[in-house]
């Protein structure tokens, strides 16, 4: 991150942020003063729970460049190295740089670059579970911590999808939607199909019991367990939504629930239903969806196969405007993937899940929204057909954005007519 000196000094010339942490280095005779040892490791930790950063040793936090004497860099090397294995837990292994940056006089003084990345663990400071926020350290709320857990899968905690549902029974699935996954060739008993399937397993007393992806793929309304596992979905008539709008405002509205792949289907048919079929005479009379529905399954797919189940209050929002397609899937983006990399790589937050949508038919009816026999291609090719199938339709490429780092929202743009 920063890679360049010219890069890393207009960063630190804006000031510290979420990515960017300044601190002067002071000696008493040969001891280490400042900065503190658990401050430091308190910062590279929060750095290290959220999204990355560097830390520069060096640099006051009002930007100005005090340098390290050249003698001292081996001292503060070590010093920084050891407090990322004794005072982080599990240990920090950050890439630690150094260079020389400008003072405000002009002389050329070291520094020390330490670039952390986002970690795959949750790391402990003696300052407890910390996250950045903006210029600061936090520490984490109980509810962000343990889903900061269950996405980064420290020390083997089981996946949210394959935890079993308190007083769920299998009896509260639906046969007909469980028995699709069965194999004619290997008949199994109800038990041993589902714990295969991950959608039923042990609870702390040892009956059996489905999982969240049981519950969601294989019951009639998973909201009986997980109250916002369903699609809310409004259709607007203009291109806002006015705060204090009226039912006037709203062309349609419906909360959509059932099992995943129901949801998927019906969601689809609200977006079919409630967009504008445009008529063009250009080369010969044909019609012009305001939207690519091969696109829009193929999003709504994504967002019921990697939203994050165990966020409380989330559900997922499909908000329809005169220009655009809004949709709002909750939690953050799985493990170390980014929103520019999303068409570029694969990651799942929940495993059994995309499995079992990978298993389960499309009806013959409505294989005309997918062209696939199966509600999901494990191929990692989903982003990429949304992305270039609303483009060839409307000439403006769909956008990804993460919202408060708990929500991602894709934002398809609507194919509007030609005048003339």
């Amino acid at each position: 991150m920063f890679d360049n000196a010219a890069a890393l000094l207009e960063k630190i010339r804006l000031g510290e942020d979420s990515y960017l942490e300044l601190k002067e280095v002071r000696f008493a005779g040969q001891r280490i003063t400042a900065p503190h040892r658990d401050s430091l490791a308190d910062e590279l930790s929060a750095l290290a729970n959220s999204r990355g950063g560097v830390c520069v040793l060096g640099v006051d936090d009002a930007g100005e460049v005090l340098g390290v004497p050249l003698e001292r860099l081996d001292s503060v090397e070590d010093f920084v190295r050891q407090l990322c294995i004794d005072s982080v837990n599990p240990p920090l292994a950050p890439v630690i740089e150094r260079l020389t940056l400008p003072s405000t006089m002009g002389e050329q003084l070291p520094v020390l670059k330490i670039d952390v990345a986002s970690s795959l663990f949750v790391h402990r400071s003696p300052g407890g579970y910390l996250h950045r926020v903006g210029s600061a350290k936090r520490e984490m709320a109980p509810d962000f911590l343990a889903r900061l857990f269950q996405q980064r899968s420290q020390a083997r905690i089981i996946r949210f999808d394959e935890q079993p549902v308190p007083g769920a029974t299998l009896d509260d699935l639906t046969a007909t939607l469980w028995q699709r996954f069965a194999s004619a060739r290997v008949p199994d008993s109800r038990e041993v199909l589902l714990d295969k399937l991950a959608m039923a397993r042990p609870d702390a007393d040892g009956t059996i019991r489905p999982t969240v992806a049981g519950v969601l793929m294989a019951s009639a309304d998973p909201r009986r367990w997980l109250p916002n596992a369903f699609i809310q979905a409004v259709a607007y008539r203009g291109t806002e939504a006015l705060p204090q709008a009226d039912a006037a405002y709203q062309v349609d509205a419906q909360d959509i629930t059932g099992s995943l792949d129901v949801q998927v289907l019906e969601a689809s048919h609200f977006v079919k239903k409630n967009m504008s079929v445009f008529a063009s005479k250009r080369e010969g009379r044909h019609d012009l969806p305001q939207y690519d529905m091969t696109a829009v399954f193929e999003a709504l797919v994504n967002a019921v196969a990697h939203r994050d189940y165990s966020i409380h209050g989330a559900k997922i929002r499909l908000r329809l405007f005169a220009d655009r397609l809004e949709l709002y899937s909750p939690g953050a983006i799985p493990n170390t993937m980014t929103v520019e990399s999303l068409p570029y790589r694969q990651a799942s937050r929940n495993e059994a899940i995309t499995s079992l949508l990978a298993k389960c038919p499309v009806p013959d009816g409505e294989r005309d929204l997918s062209g696939r026999t199966a509600m999901m291609d494990k191929r990692g090719e989903g982003v990429q057909i949304i992305l270039d199938g609303s483009e060839r339709l409307s000439g403006k490429r769909p956008v990804f954005r993460l919202v408060d780092e708990s929500e991602l929202l894709l934002v398809i743009p609507a194919a509007m007519p030609v005048e003339g």
